[in-house]
């Protein structure tokens, strides 16, 4: 597959525009997610459904635009007020509290209350004259006209009733014109309309959680920034690896002309890991397939580095960033126990680019040109229960839905010289590795 074009016309993203895209999304989706649990926009949203209701609007428009004539309040202040000034009312109360109402009611009350029908005995007695008149009197009539009477009894019941704070605070309420900006309701409309202001909930409201579905699933497993300055304070050990601690890992092969250099050509330079392979002489321990371990010469250096004793994964997402440079086999690899499976994530073989899946002696995969490999992109690799995806930045560039492996594997970097190569100094640069399960 030829990426050039994909390349010069945008097919594929920019690597440093990629990065950038997916830093954000991925700082926007945790933003996302803690909004979504935040105690602001739980109270936003119950806001939201009592603000927009039909119910919370009617009300409003009652607290808003009712008269204050209108109102229960109104009506029973005016009634009081109509009946405490009434000229009967007070009369009434007048009479009610006088001595000449509880001489002439004390005396009702004796057998002499008779003699007031003897006009002779009235014309006699200045006592029974006197009960006489205030008898046939304006104000007694007028007692007698009241007492016990509804409105009396409607006087006195709306005299308790608005001396009570529930009627004096609602009174009031209702009297002021601007009694909406006194209301629990406004207060909650108010705090609506502050907290549909905040950053977080308009970009909460604004997000489309759709653009999350790629990541939200992914959980880091790994990572590795290569802040570390020395293999001992990191995940990685120099060498390969083999299923049987007795066999010898760090070991290079005769069938090659670099010697693997027990992590001396590792190194961490500013966050970035470099595996370097240098033009220098060397005598090391080689793997030949028919003498087994020799001695042997060597006219360059390089290293293998793996994370077999400290990470390993069975499916899931796996990513690292890196370049290479020199007439060298640059390979981002995914070992088992075994010789195979083995899957190359990325492998420049000196002058192209080769993914695949090596398995049951079988390699499925695609080559890849059109691309700088000094310049830094991420290769990926997507591996599922059913398939392999593996893609260069954001371009998918192959699957396959064959020989997918069934244990866990470990990450590898190595670079090396093939026997048909003649060979230079070169560089493999991985500024990160990303694992994810899914």
């Amino acid at each position: 597959m030829n990426l050039f074009w994909k390349i010069l016309f945008g097919g594929i993203t920019p690597t440093a525009k990629l990065e950038k895209n997916e830093a954000e999304l991925i700082k926007d989706m945790h933003r996302y997610a803690e909004v979504a649990k935040s105690v602001e926009l739980a109270e936003y949203k119950t806001l939201f459904h009592i603000i927009k209701s039909a119910k919370f609007q009617e009300n409003k428009k009652i607290l808003k635009n009712r008269k204050y004539k209108d109102t229960e309040y109104s009506d029973a202040s005016r009634k009081f007020n109509k009946l405490q000034n009434s000229y009967g009312i007070k009369l009434y109360y007048q009479v009610l509290g006088s001595d000449d109402l509880k001489q002439y009611l004390n005396f009702k009350a004796t057998p002499e209350f008779e003699q007031l029908g003897d006009k002779k005995l009235i014309k006699k007695s200045e006592t029974l004259k006197k009960l006489k008149h205030f008898e046939h009197s304006k104000a007694y009539k007028n007692f007698m006209r009241f007492h016990d009477s509804f409105i009396v009894s409607e006087f006195e019941d709306l005299k308790i009733k608005i001396a009570t704070p529930e009627f004096i605070k609602a009174n009031e309420f209702w009297a002021n014109q601007d009694r909406w900006h006194s209301t629990p309701e406004f207060f909650q409309q108010q705090r609506f309309y502050e907290l549909a202001k905040n950053p977080d909930i308009i970009f909460y409201e604004n997000e489309k959680p759709e653009r999350f579905e790629k990541y939200k699933s992914l959980k880091l497993s790994f990572q590795d920034e290569f802040e570390w300055n020395t293999l001992d304070k990191s995940h990685w050990n120099f060498g390969f690896h083999y299923k049987s601690p007795e066999l010898i890992g760090d070991h290079s092969f005769a069938n090659e002309k670099q010697a693997n250099n027990s992590g001396k050509n590792i190194s961490v330079e500013e966050g970035i890991l470099k595996i370097a392979t240098k033009h220098e002489n060397a005598t090391a321990r080689a793997w030949h397939e028919k003498k087994g371990f020799i001695e042997q010469e060597f006219r360059f250096t390089s290293d293998v580095l793996q994370t077999a004793d400290n990470f390993r994964q069975k499916k899931g997402v796996f990513r690292a960033k890196l370049r290479c440079t020199g007439n060298v086999q640059h390979v981002f690899w995914l070992g088992a126990d075994n010789k195979l499976p083995n899957i190359k994530v990325f492998h420049f073989n000196g002058k192209k680019i080769t993914l695949g899946n090596a398995n049951k002696n079988l390699f499925d995969g695609i080559n890849i040109s059109g691309i700088n490999p000094a310049l830094y992109f991420i290769y990926t690799l997507i591996w599922t229960e059913k398939e392999l995806i593996w893609m260069i930045n954001n371009m998918e560039v192959y699957r396959t839905v064959s020989n997918i492996p069934k244990e866990e594997m470990y990450l590898a970097f190595n670079s090396f010289i093939s026997e048909k190569q003649r060979g230079s100094v070169g560089s493999l640069d991985v500024d990160w590795v990303r694992v994810y399960t899914n």
